[in-house]
């Protein structure tokens, strides 16, 4: 667990910011990519980026993941009767529906910014839920007033934005929530990070889920990092991090 505190290196365009920090080592600033997931290119097939969604349902069916998700989310309102709970970036939606399960009086406000994942949770069950109201939505500018929500979250998604994308959501997300819960990839130490890439890379471009997952890799935040994204945001951090398990950040204003 590690508390932000100030970092005296420049984040004022943090932009150029690496992925791996401001003074991330030479090595790591070669392990990070513009390239986007297929998930967030316009020109590719809806049924491939399907796929990819179903393969993220199905391995966090697998590992426990959404469950493990929606357990650290409701610890940080369990002190709340009837909780207002809005995901960001909720793709296939399993998270909140285990919110639902879990807690008989949270309501959920499920989002997406891709309208087929939106279209797809809204035919689904969550649609059908009387306490669950689903709609598209981005993340870097979120449609509610300041305070609307108790908790916030935004799960497996923040390394798909760019850093100044990503300071956005840390803003906008304690802006409208009293917490915002993030849970991400970790990013290991470089010569790691080669080794996990290398097991990776022969699949690549025959699986669509193995080739978001390289890029994903990539693309996520190191601990520094996100002392930098929060202190440009303005936003106090608790960092819970380890090599093999998700990155989580609790942010509040």
């Amino acid at each position: 667990m590690a508390y932000m505190a100030p970092d005296t290196a420049h984040t004022a365009d943090i932009t150029r910011m690496p992925r791996g920090g401001p003074r991330a080592s030479c090595l790591d600033r070669l392990l990070q990519t513009d390239r986007l997931e297929y998930l967030d290119r316009e020109d590719v097939d809806d049924r491939v980026k399907r796929s990819v969604v179903r393969a993220l349902e199905w391995t966090g069916d697998v590992f426990g993941n959404h469950e493990k998700f929606a357990a650290i989310a409701l610890d940080l309102v369990a002190d709340v009767a009837d909780p207002r709970i809005l995901e960001l970036g909720a793709g296939h939606g399993s998270v909140s529906r285990r919110l639902l399960a879990n807690h008989p009086t949270a309501h959920l406000t499920v989002t997406d910014v891709d309208p087929v994942s939106v279209a797809a949770m809204a035919d689904g069950e969550l649609g059908s839920h009387p306490r669950a109201v689903v709609r598209a939505m981005d993340a870097t500018d979120i449609e509610a007033g300041a305070g609307t929500f108790d908790l916030a979250v935004f799960a497996l998604s923040f390394h798909h934005l760019s850093p100044d994308q990503a300071a956005k959501v840390l803003a906008e997300g304690t802006r409208v929530a009293d917490t915002l819960l993030v849970i991400d990839l970790p990013r290991p130490p470089a010569p790691l990070h080669v080794l996990r890439l290398a097991t990776m890379l022969p699949l690549a471009p025959l699986i669509p889920f193995v080739h978001d997952g390289v890029i994903s890799s990539l693309r996520c935040y190191s601990p520094s990092a996100l002392r930098a994204l929060a202190e440009h945001a303005g936003v106090s951090v608790e960092l819970r991090s380890g090599l093999r398990t998700p990155q989580i950040v609790i942010a509040r204003r």
